[in-house]
């Protein structure tokens, strides 16, 4: 699969050849990664911190373009990441994984000494865990590159390999020669890599065809795409459809869809033609076997899957697709195909949801509509006391904290604040732990 990379120097987003010099630039990294995101992970890089270009506070001209992305998608970051003090904020923020290169590597190892700086690699592992380190295993003319592609260590591609494996659940390989060219990454290279570890492995430099991504797609490794990308020279739609295995399944992909908050809707089978459909339109598409036709589900009920984000699984047979469901799925008018309940379970997002439409579109009668801050702020304190001074029995309190927390939403709401965001806020304090 196809990890897409946005690269930013300066507070833009660039694509530099060979790591130096400055090929694209760009300013919208917020539609880049909403789309980027449909078919992925994404991979935000700051050039400036991996080349030290920081103030007295170690941040970049990309630091706060940086956090913006980090809660928009499913994120690794890398650049400069030279403590375990950095890498645990980041995880906080909301990365999902940590690339760290330089800081790997003992760029001049004395007599007897590691390439690899164990002792960082191992403080590291015991902060954030092994599964979310990612290792640049970088190369220049089969050695390993650090410092911004400037120096070498003495250790070949391979045998650097082979020590990083044991403190990442991937290694991330840039051919550096090949980087930003457009003239294909070094395969036997990667095919070396591929053999000598049992990681997850990702190529990134030079790559430039739908072709080479799927025979590096066979080969049991993923690309992480810059250039290519935005140059049009690559499709993550056709990627993306393209790396998955259509020969395994006889043609049809099973896709289980799911909504935002995590319940699992329905599940049906699609071929290319419908995973294409349901790029391009928006809406989730199936192949229906018994229509015997290309099937988009809501198309007679209006109840349609808008879709957010597909996500292949390791073995690229089963595809898992986050859609929000304008009304009950099933077609007995079931929220789920695993329900006999009319409507969506009670949850702090459908909440939120009902009190924006409600301010959106006013009803006659709404109460949520009257509500202005000052009213709003006032049943909060009311409300709160009651739970606290006088909910006496069980179902008082219950009744209490349901009336506190719809107040509390219908605040957030105009504060532009969500419970997503709340849920973020917990999230990176349990992190920093």
């Amino acid at each position: 699969m196809v990890i897409a990379s946005i690269d930013m120097k300066d507070g833009h987003v660039v694509q530099l050849k060979n790591g130096k010099d400055l090929v694209l630039q760009r300013d919208d990294s917020a539609a880049l990664i909403s789309e980027f995101n449909k078919f992925g992970e994404v991979a935000v890089i700051d050039l400036d911190q991996a080349l030290r270009n920081t103030d007295e506070k170690g941040n970049t001209k990309n630091t706060e373009l940086l956090k913006s992305l980090l809660r928009k998608g499913n994120v690794r970051v890398g650049g400069g990441i030279r403590s375990v003090k950095k890498a645990r904020e980041l995880i906080s923020l909301g990365a999902e994984k940590v690339i760290i290169g330089s800081a790997a590597w003992n760029s001049s190892p004395v007599e007897g000494q590691s390439p690899l700086n164990e002792e960082f690699l191992s403080e590291l592992v015991e902060a954030i865990g092994r599964q979310r380190i990612i290792i640049s295993v970088d190369a220049i003319h089969g050695k390993i590159a650090v410092k911004g592609w400037t120096e070498t260590v003495n250790v070949s591609l391979v045998e650097g390999a082979k020590l990083a494996e044991k403190y990442a659940s991937e290694l991330l390989f840039t051919c550096v020669e090949k980087e930003g060219c457009m003239e294909g990454t070094d395969m036997e290279a990667v095919k070396a890599l591929r053999s000598a570890v049992k990681c997850r492995v990702v190529a990134a430099g030079g790559v430039n065809s739908l072709e080479q991504i799927v025979q590096l797609e066979k080969m049991g490794c993923d690309v992480q795409l810059g250039m290519a990308l935005y140059t049009g020279a690559v499709n993550l739609k056709d990627a993306f459809i393209n790396c998955l295995n259509f020969e395994k399944t006889d043609g049809l992909i099973p896709v289980i869809a799911q909504s935002p908050a995590g319940e699992v809707l329905m599940m049906g089978y699609s071929n290319k033609e419908a995973f294409e459909k349901s790029f391009d339109t928006g809406k989730l598409t199936f192949f229906s076997r018994t229509k015997n036709r290309l099937w988009t589900k809501g198309e007679e009920s209006h109840h349609y899957l808008d879709l957010i984000k597909m996500r292949a699984d390791c073995d690229r047979d089963t595809v898992l697709a986050t859609v929000y469901p304008n009304g009950g799925v099933c077609h007995t008018g079931s929220f789920t195909c695993f329900s006999s309940e009319a409507d969506a379970k009670s949850n702090l997002e459908r909440l939120y949801a009902i009190v924006a439409e409600r301010f959106a579109n006013p009803r006659p009668g709404s109460y949520t509509a009257t509500l202005d801050g000052k009213r709003v702020r006032e049943k909060i304190m009311e409300e709160a006391e009651e739970l606290t001074d006088e909910a006496e029995t069980k179902d008082d309190f219950i009744w209490e904290a349901a009336d506190l927390v719809y107040f509390m939403t219908v605040l957030m709401y105009k504060e532009g604040v969500t419970w997503q965001d709340v849920f973020h806020e917990l999230d990176r304090r349990h992190k920093e732990k």
